[in-house]
């Protein structure tokens, strides 16, 4: 017997046509250690390319920042979530690779853990986030940055 999935019996399924690809660099900057919601640039983007049904690929250009969908509402999350960092991969004098500075190797580390891209569905020509998601900017370095991601999207 095969495994039985759980179908949405609200699926629409989806007109295809011809496909559609769309990419941009989106530039952003950051405050220093921290997350920065680039949610609602993202959609404005996604919205003036007018795909409705796809699927929109991030990839931050750098190694000391990182990529997450996150809470959106609780603050406390975000800062929660910076802090936990923190103590997984401190700063100190124990890393090989400290030409840029003491928070320059447990930024790498961050980045590791946390990943420099994401996937996200586009459905109705909206990201299909859940309510309380956002897209954020992880920022592991302690002064502020100048940041680059790119976007690419395919649909129809």
């Amino acid at each position: 017997m095969g495994t039985e999935w759980g179908v949405d019996d609200a699926a629409e399924e989806v007109q295809t046509g011809p496909m559609i690809q769309a990419t941009t660099i989106i530039t952003t900057g950051t405050a220093g250690r921290g997350l920065t919601d680039i949610t609602a640039t993202i959609a404005e983007w996604l919205h003036e390319t007018g795909i409705e049904e796809g699927l929109l690929t991030l990839l931050c250009r750098h190694t000391s920042a990182s990529l997450l969908i996150q809470e959106n509402a609780a603050r406390e999350v975000r800062s929660d979530l910076v802090g936990w960092l923190d103590r997984i991969a401190p700063e100190g004098p124990h890393y090989a690779h400290d030409d840029e500075g003491p928070d320059d190797m447990p930024a790498h580390l961050k980045a590791m853990l946390t990943g420099v891209n994401l996937s996200i569905p586009v459905i109705g020509g909206r990201m299909a986030l859940g309510t309380w998601q956002g897209i954020y900017l992880a920022e592991h370095r302690r002064a502020a940055h100048r940041r680059e991601i790119a976007l690419h999207l395919m649909g129809t």
